[in-house]
């Protein structure tokens, strides 16, 4: 008779935005902060962007939480690093857009 593995419930993922970088996890990852879209304060289009400074891949988690981009082309040869888009309406939007600055 097998026994099969008892899986544990993930807890929530812990997500921390430093100056210089992000933590999901206790795991570090290098980026830097930018704020895109107009300069209107109350544009709707208004976006702040975070770009990683590694290869590094976020966890896949993350991916559902945030607005992960990644447009790598293995078979040109065109890798990019991960890229996380932030919308105005997006509870992280102040914090991140006090960061670009």
């Amino acid at each position: 008779m097998r026994i099969k593995p008892v899986r544990r419930r993930r807890e929530k993922m812990k997500i921390k935005f430093l100056k210089k970088g992000l933590k999901v996890d206790d795991k570090y990852y290098p980026c830097w902060y930018s704020s895109s879209g107009t300069m209107e304060k109350n544009n709707p289009k208004k976006w702040v962007t975070i770009y990683l400074k590694t290869y590094d891949r976020l966890p896949e988690e993350l991916y559902n939480e945030l607005q992960v981009e990644n447009n790598t082309e293995i078979q040109t040869d065109y890798i990019e690093r991960d890229r996380i888009r932030i919308p105005k309406t997006s509870k992280y939007f102040d914090l991140i857009e006090s960061l670009a600055i």
